[in-house]
């Protein structure tokens, strides 16, 4: 499939419209109010809680499969699948955990970025080094740089390969902790064994069977997988690793999932078909922002039939900025609890000049409260993706 840049250009005035939007000035009083009261927290890993049914040990990461329930017919046998529908009682504590932590250092790494008071900036990454230690470094605290026991289901398996998604937020976290060594806040040999921890990381997801198969997922769990390797690679300066997620975008991932309305068919499909289609396109477009160079925009760059991450971004705005305009099926669940602050639409607003869509963006809520919202709102901090360019 042959790329070329998208010839349709965005409308000018838009474009000097906000042009001057300054993300910085935007996010500080959400961030520093937010950060101050994080600042205070203790770390607290995933060896604070254990799964009793898991086949790991303290230091693994253990999930239970969403969508699947205990047999009525068979009491004690294998669970069965009702898809889209979350069993309550599977063991869901250290995704939550996961999740405050990856919430916690990404506010604080924000905050940083924006606060103009040295020492505060400072006191803020020093909080941001201290969680990261306790994860990543720390022999008593730190997880296991594999995921061997995650989306496990009762009577079936011990841990599946779709079950990688589970760290989708780590790909925040490390693009916190490269920021904050990036402004100094972090000393580079702070950063080494953080470095070391997510290169074994990036490795265990290309070699072990379990990352392997995630990998060519043709859903929303291939462009998952993608945006972590891409994080991780950029924070471990793995050249090879980029290139081949700029080449698995263009050639696998839009080719592979998107029609040519923008839409992603194989998310529409699903129980949960807005839900799906937002994460997919959120995930997607923060790797095109992550993974673009100088001159090369890569929300812009679209296939020869014209598919592209704007186009993406087109299909799905309407439906974001009014919801009762969605021609498909409702979400079996947490319908109502969608939209919140998607960045595909910030994203897609600064590479089309996209006053709506900013508008939109701003209108919508930073700070969802509901574990499977939040859990599929992996970008959180746009000041963290977007922390090469202050005034966009």
């Amino acid at each position: 499939m042959s790329l070329r840049t998208d010839s349709t250009r965005p409308d000018e005035h838009a474009r000097d419209e906000i042009s001057g939007f300054d993300l910085h000035a935007h996010e500080r009083p959400r961030l520093l109010r937010t950060a101050e009261a994080l600042s205070r927290t203790a770390p607290c890993t995933i060896v604070s809680v254990r799964n009793p049914r898991s086949a790991g040990g303290a230091h693994d990461f253990s999930s239970e499969a969403d969508y699947w329930w205990p047999d009525p017919d068979k009491p004690g046998g294998p669970y069965r699948q009702r898809d889209g529908l979350s069993n309550p009682d599977n063991f869901t504590a250290h995704r939550a955990l996961l999740l405050d932590f990856s919430e916690t250092v990404g506010t604080l790494a924000a905050a940083a970025l924006v606060c103009r008071e040295a020492e505060q900036r400072q006191r803020y990454a020093d909080a941001a080094l201290a969680h990261l230690y306790a994860w990543f470094v720390q022999p008593a605290t730190r997880m296991n740089p594999s995921l061997l026991y995650s989306q496990a289901i009762g009577g079936v398996c011990t841990g599946r390969a779709i079950g990688v998604i589970d760290t989708l937020h780590l790909a925040e976290v490390a693009l916190a902790a490269q920021r904050l060594g990036e402004a100094g806040l972090i000393h580079a040999d702070a950063l080494l064994p953080l470095r070391e921890w997510f290169a074994s990381y990036l490795d265990w997801l290309n070699t072990h069977p379990y990352g392997v198969e995630e990998r060519e997922w043709p859903n929303n769990h291939g462009t998952c997988w993608a945006l972590q390797a891409a994080a991780f690679a950029r924070f471990t300066g793995n050249e090879a690793v980029l290139a081949d997620c700029r080449r698995r975008l263009f050639e696998v991932l839009l080719p592979g999932q998107m029609a040519a309305d923008g839409s992603f068919p194989q998310e529409l499909a699903r129980t949960k078909p807005y839900g799906y289609s937002i994460f997919n396109l959120d995930v997607m477009c923060a790797l095109g922002v992550l993974l673009r160079t100088l001159g090369d925009d890569l929300l812009r760059r679209s296939l020869d039939d014209g598919r592209s991450l704007l186009k993406g971004v087109s299909f799905l705005a309407p439906y974001l900025i009014s919801k009762s305009s969605w021609p498909y099926a409702r979400d079996v669940m947490y319908w109502n609890e969608w939209p919140v602050r998607q960045p595909a639409l910030l994203f897609g607003a600064l590479a089309a000049g996209r006053e709506d869509w900013l508008r939109a963006w701003q209108r919508l809520d930073p700070a969802p409260t509901v574990l499977e919202v939040r859990r599929n709102f992996p970008v959180r901090q746009p000041v963290l993706w977007l922390a090469d360019s202050r005034a966009v």
